[in-house]
């Protein structure tokens, strides 16, 4: 496992200048979907974003003469992949960005890894959890507890259970990460994987918007609110997907699980500059103690050190 992780592949500039445009589109859906969730309700926004992007991405599939596979197991793992990967989280996040600031639901969201690990040891107890990624989580998870701080405690109002939502939109995603794991054996390639899943999340949230929310009722919504939708759907969704799958053929995974690091930057940034919003000094600290995880997580600086002292 450590030979596998040293011999990542090197990260050339066109390399990072894609990491850091991947960070700032992913960071962006937080910014875009603030600003959508002004006039559109949580799951309808989630509905939109999913298939706008499944269109966008059968139009680049068909583009690139892409075959769409038809089994009935294939189809099986997307609606799987769609619920735990797009549907519960983004719900969560949404619904949690109602109530709390963009920039403090992208530091919760950084948690993915965290819980990528913990819910893998739990479904798989004989995988090796290294000492290094067993100090990430608990980094992590100390990262948490100074987010939520003593206030949770309180009667003031504090906004735990939107905070408690976006954590449950992480631990999804670290389901999501474990089923996908199928979609190698099963051949499915990474482009089509995205499409597959999107295109059954699309399917499954329509009759639940439909009850849910009944969209015809709505009020029409803004330019600003429109502009904010199309953007989350085709540039942090479809084309954040392309980047993310390039980089994965060219880089690696650990590589490009780098990101994860960027993203809260870019939503932090993007929410202080546009939204106006501000984050106490504790989301800064546990935002650190995440990063400070992840790293470890990563291993690679661990590794490095231990080879410039020996």
């Amino acid at each position: 496992m450590e030979q596998a992780m040293s011999q990542q592949p090197s990260i050339k500039a066109l390399d990072w200048s894609l990491l850091a445009l991947l960070s700032v589109l992913w960071g962006g859906s937080f910014f875009f979907s603030k600003l959508a969730l002004a006039d559109l309700p949580p799951l309808t926004v989630v509905l939109c974003r999913v298939s706008l992007a499944a269109l966008a991405l059968f139009v680049y599939l068909r583009a690139t003469g892409t075959r769409i596979p038809r089994a009935r197991p294939v189809w099986g793992a997307f609606f799987g992949m769609g619920l735990l990967n797009n549907i519960i989280p983004f719900s969560l996040l949404f619904w949690g960005q109602t109530q709390i600031a963009s920039g403090l639901a992208s530091i919760l969201n950084a948690t993915t890894p965290v819980f990528a690990i913990l819910v893998t040891k739990a479904l798989a107890p004989e995988t090796d959890v290294t000492a290094n990624r067993l100090a990430g989580v608990a980094l992590g998870l100390g990262g948490v507890a100074v987010l939520v701080g003593g206030d949770a405690l309180s009667d003031k109002g504090f906004p735990i259970l939107p905070m408690l939502a976006c954590l449950g939109a992480t631990l999804s995603y670290g389901f999501a990460g474990f089923f996908g794991q199928r979609f190698r054996r099963m051949g499915i390639a990474p482009a089509i994987g995205a499409f597959g899943q999107l295109t059954a999340s699309s399917l499954l949230m329509i009759p639940v918007v439909a009850v849910m929310d009944r969209p015809w009722t709505l009020a029409a919504p803004g330019m600003v609110t429109l502009g904010a939708v199309l953007a989350l759907a085709l540039m942090s969704t479809a084309l954040a997907y392309v980047i993310y799958f390039r980089s994965l053929s060219a880089i690696g995974q650990l590589n490009t699980s780098m990101v994860t690091l960027m993203i809260p930057a870019s939503a932090i940034l993007l929410g202080s500059l546009v939204l106006g919003e501000r984050l106490a000094m504790n989301h800064y600290a546990g935002l650190a103690l995440i990063g400070l995880g992840l790293i470890a997580i990563d291993g690679r600086l661990w590794r490095r050190l231990r080879g410039a002292s020996a």
